[in-house]
């Protein structure tokens, strides 16, 4: 018999994306995984080595496959909300890549005892939504019966290789964009708390249910020369692993930063409302990046759950890319790109 009394946020400090392992453990697991650089597969595009948002497979004439998997903790409690968020979150590696996603697969793992089927049920209905609204089926998945509730999809989609955009292809004077504002963390972890109020979390719900479209359109354009998506590790975790890989550094205007209203994410942070995840991702990046006041390092650390796309464009595609980017909200333009020198990201 299920237990409504609850919740689904309970049973994870670290809810949505922030429940990823911190980027230092990451790394000791995938070194202990017996990977072997030498070891190398003709058609794999981009592997697990790169840092990427999704694999990618030669699949011939000119196309490429693009698959990822990704699942976590429930953010909220609702648990339509839950599955609708995951499953745009899990979308968005797709489109990430410059791909249209094809087709999804379920990952549900479910307390059936104290939660029930109906509600897991709900938890499936949010998730068709969202592949709804990306135009692709559901098709099946795999569910098991464990203490603790996780959710995600294991998504499926295409790009021609000549359109792929990967994270390392950032160049000295790219323009660097990102497309929705940051504070998810703190306002779910205030949701969680019971002191969100109703307009904090309408822009949360709104903001991570929101689908990245515009990446599948970005992928026409040479220019954008590189793409990721910002989720557990913030944008300053996701913006060092671009400079990283790319072997550049990037200078950020914080004020032109999007960000939920700043004085109220200014209160919340007062109220004790910062995830665990902010200050697992400052300890793992901020060694590589200029000194940040309490303020900044909230909002430029805060683990994203479904975020933005931050992407980085040759100034001579501008122009297309702003009217692409103006099709699906606000353009938020927050830097530049340089070449390196021992900090990756400088704030200005």
């Amino acid at each position: 018999m299920s237990d409504n009394s609850i919740k689904l946020t309970s049973f994870n400090p670290g809810s949505g994306c922030g429940c990823k392992i911190e980027p230092s453990k990451l790394h000791e697991v995938l070194k202990s995984s017996n990977f072997d650089p030498n070891q190398s597969f003709d058609k794999l595009i981009v592997g697990h080595d790169q840092n990427d948002d999704a694999a990618v497979l030669d699949i011939g004439n000119g196309q490429a496959l693009v698959h990822s998997t990704d699942f976590f903790t429930p953010i909220v409690d609702n648990p339509f909300d839950f599955g609708n968020i995951a499953g745009s979150n899990a979308i968005s590696d797709i489109y990430a890549m410059g791909a249209s996603p094809d087709m999804a697969l379920a990952i549900l793992g479910w307390p059936i005892d104290k939660f029930g089927s109906k509600m897991a049920g709900e938890v499936l209905a949010g998730a068709r939504e969202s592949c709804k609204k990306a135009g692709i089926p559901l098709a099946g998945g795999h569910s098991i019966d464990i203490p603790q509730p996780i959710f995600g999809l294991s998504v499926t989609g295409r790009v021609g290789i000549g359109e792929l955009k990967k994270n390392n292809g950032a160049r000295p004077g790219d323009l660097l964009y990102l497309t929705k504002p940051l504070g998810i963390g703190l306002i779910a972890t205030a949701m969680k708390k019971e002191l969100a109020n109703d307009d904090d979390t309408k822009w949360a719900l709104e903001t991570m249910k929101k689908l990245n479209f515009e990446g599948a359109e970005l992928s026409g354009i040479n220019g954008v020369n590189a793409m990721t998506d910002i989720t557990g590790f913030g944008l300053a975790g996701h913006l060092h692993e671009m400079m990283k890989a790319s072997n550049c550094s990037a200078l950020i205007d914080y004020d032109s930063i999007p960000k939920y209203n700043y004085p109220r994410l200014k209160e919340l942070y007062s109220l004790n409302c910062m995830p665990t995840g902010t200050t697992k991702n400052y300890i793992a990046y901020h060694k590589e990046i200029s000194k940040v006041n309490g303020e900044e390092l909230f909002v430029l650390f805060d683990p994203q759950t479904s975020g933005g796309l931050l992407i980085s464009v040759d100034p001579k595609d501008k122009s297309k890319t702003e009217t692409i980017l103006k099709k699906y909200g606000p353009i938020n333009c927050i830097g530049t790109v340089k070449d390196q020198d021992e900090i990756l990201i400088s704030l200005i």
